[in-house]
């Protein structure tokens, strides 16, 4: 660029000097010869500049997270560790001073693009994303049930990805944000679009991701690859479910099946419907007999550990098409209805999750796939079919044929032993009124498999919520008078917890639970930063991470660990224990003690209560009262009086005062409901 500005000069003095001899002569063509050697020199300096710039055309970005309060406009923010050592020594410290002077840090959920910023000439990264990651102190919420930290990783996460996919970005490399996990999963949700049926021409960029390392720092891989497989893993399920129906047949979806599964090491069994009408599986063959498209039977095996332990079965709700059958569906619902095979999306994706993260566990996942449509043959309401376990359904209505379909489905699972039983579908359009997206209906006779299902949503950010399964729902679905079920049942209201209760009735013995998806089956793209508008895919990380818990012994999300209080000594001298009526027991306690307020303490110069304890062989009562006489700066003078005291001491125990009879004991106050057990 210099050479040609001063040659350019030069030119000048020439072409003025010609000026000088001949002006008149010679205007014309020096006018000619300026115009002809400007335009060169400035065709030459944009070349040169455009080969400066676009060297390198925007390929790579980076996303890295920065720490800030929302709340406060003024605060400066904190870059992650891999971002701080990148603001140092790739950019000189000038990324943070840019974020600093281009506005407030970004909030949860946004990110910011900043460009060129590294020092070299042609930067590695062209573009950088910085997401805000809120407070360092963000952890579990027990209010939210909801580990927040990697709720906000994923959301922010997935929000810079999408950015700089506009950008048709072809790699995008990202920061753990201080849990790689969670920033695999936002990553690989936030890139990924439906777009198998559109032009390539058209197609929303899709990027490659990968994590963020460096050479002198010990990266979490392991973790990047977990989130990863369960980012994958629910976009399965979200292919799946946008499929059109048309296409995604039971035949169809039978052979998509197949070849995923078949390649993870995961067998596929395709049952015909001649094998279910060998089995009794009437409900469900009534619900298919109208659609051209026979009825298919899927059984999936997965043998992570020995063939002898017992597997847990996963069942799926496989109706690729519901249009109600002679009961119609309005029109907003039939819209949505070709993924009423939610349940059986997620037990493919987290079969094929469970095969690639090689979990040590058996899983048999069952799926029966039909249509639910309406022809010359279809089933009508009130039919009566008889299912697999011999109880006979009467049909109120031919749109709840969810139940039906998963009635046999479930008597069919006690052939394997299983070790718990989960079926995921979505019977009842009332969970959109209910929760909403916030969360999956929940419906389970096992404590356990609710804690650890919990514990699940509250590390995947896919929420979960237990609903009633009472007696009162079996009653309103059992009481009809001409069959021994009713796939609607009797009163107002209630249709999720009466389409669970009728399912129990169909759950051989042993640990079940219901998983309602039906209002977290699609969504508008305005909840979660990591889901586009449209089919959401859940609840699949979570039953994936249930099924890797139930591996763990120890689960449970951990709250700030609090001093445990030491038990309340009674040191003393005391006498033998009385076996007669009458006899006090005088001890000095060293401590000032204020009794729990349950045990109704009269905080004035006596204090008292009554312990009961009863021996089961003589039914004999034993009644303690406790007074105190006086108190000092050294202590506390107790005196305890023994009345009816029929019983051996020895009985007395874990009700009130447990002790070691010798000549220096040691009394503990046992941390009961009706015990001395709220002290300070």
């Amino acid at each position: 660029m210099l050479k040609t500005a001063a040659l350019f000069r030069t030119r000048q003095r020439d072409i003025f000097g010609m000026l000088g001899l001949n002006a008149v002569g010679h205007a014309a063509k020096l006018g000619c010869y300026m115009r002809n050697y400007a335009s060169q020199a400035i065709n030459q300096l944009l070349q040169l500049q455009h080969t400066e710039i676009c060297a390198d055309p925007p390929s790579r970005g980076a996303v890295f997270g920065v720490y800030a309060d929302e709340e406060d406009k003024t605060d400066t923010g904190i870059l992650t560790p891999a971002g701080w050592k990148y603001n140092v020594q790739r950019t000189g410290g000038r990324m943070i001073e840019v974020l600093r002077m281009s506005g407030p840090m970004p909030k949860v959920g946004e990110a910011r693009l900043l460009f060129a910023q590294e020092t070299e000439k042609i930067p590695y990264y062209s573009a950088v994303a910085i997401v805000g990651l809120g407070k360092e102190c963000l952890g579990y919420n027990p209010y939210e049930v909801i580990d927040e930290q990697k709720e906000t990783i994923r959301r922010s996460v997935a929000r810079a990805c999408m950015d700089l996919a506009r950008l048709d970005t072809t790699r995008i490399e990202v920061d753990n944000c201080g849990h790689a996990e969670s920033a695999g999963e936002g990553a690989g949700l936030g890139v990924w679009a439906y777009q198998e049926l559109r032009q390539k021409k058209n197609r929303i960029a899709m990027p490659a991701i990968d994590l963020y390392t460096t050479k002198d720092e010990v990266c979490d891989i392991e973790g990047w690859r977990i989130g990863v497989q369960k980012a994958a893993a629910q976009n399965l399920t979200r292919q799946l479910q946008e499929m059109p129906s048309n296409i995604l047949t039971p035949t169809a979806f039978a052979q998509n099946v197949v070849e995923v599964l078949c390649r993870s090491g995961v067998n596929v069994e395709v049952k015909v419907e001649g094998w279910a009408e060998s089995q009794l599986m009437n409900a469900f063959l009534s619900v298919g007999k109208a659609s051209c498209e026979a009825p298919i039977f899927l059984e999936l095996s997965y043998y992570g550990t020995s063939a002898e332990e017992r597997p847990i079965v996963l069942v799926g709700q496989g109706i690729t098409y519901d249009c109600g059958g002679l009961c119609l569906n309005p029109m907003d619902k039939l819209y949505v209805m070709r993924a009423d095979m939610t349940g059986a999306a997620v037990v493919v994706a987290t079969c094929r999750a469970v095969a690639a993260l090689r979990l040590p566990i058996n899983i048999r996942g069952l799926i029966p796939l039909c249509e639910n449509v309406m022809g010359c043959n279809s089933y009508r309401s009130g039919d009566t079919v008889k299912c697999m376990n011999g109880k006979h359904i009467k049909i109120q209505g031919t749109d709840h044929e969810d139940m039906l379909v998963l009635a046999d489905t479930l008597s069919y699972a006690q052939n394997f032993c299983p070790k718990c039983i989960v079926d995921i579908g979505t019977p009842s359009w009332c969970m959109h009124k209910t929760l909403g997206e916030a969360a999956c209906g929940v419906f389970t006779n096992s404590e356990i498999l609710w804690q650890q299902i919990k514990h699940a949503s509250m590390h995947t950010g896919d929420r979960v919520w237990r609903m009633p399964l009472w007696e009162f729902y079996t009653k309103q679905v059992t009481s009809g008078m001409s069959a021994d079920v009713q796939n609607i049942g009797k009163g107002r209201g209630g249709k999720p917890c009466k389409a669970a209760a009728f399912l129990r009735e169909f759950v051989p013995c042993g640990q079940w639970m219901h998983i309602d998806a039906t209002n977290v089956m699609f969504t508008k793209g305005t909840c979660f930063e990591y889901l586009r508008a449209g089919m959401a895919g859940r609840p699949t990380r979570t039953v994936i991470e249930f099924i890797a818990q139930t591996i763990c012994k120890d689960t449970a999300p951990k709250m700030p660990k609090k001093e445990k209080k030491q038990p309340w000594v009674l040191p003393g001298t005391f006498h033998n224990f009385p076996r007669k009526l009458g006899v006090e027991i005088n001890l000095l306690c060293t401590s000032f003690a204020l009794f729990d307020k349950r045990l109704k303490i009269k905080r004035n110069c006596s204090w008292w209560f009554d312990c009961i304890v009863t021996e089961k062989q003589t039914n004999h009562q034993t009644i303690m009262n406790i007074t105190t006489a006086e108190h000092d700066e050294k202590g506390m003078k107790i005196e305890i009086k023994i009345t009816n005291a029929d019983l051996p001491v020895e009985n007395i125990h874990n009700q009130a005062i447990e002790s070691t009879i010798n000549a220096n004991a040691f009394w503990y106050v046992e941390d009961m409901v009706m015990v001395i057990d709220d002290f300070s």
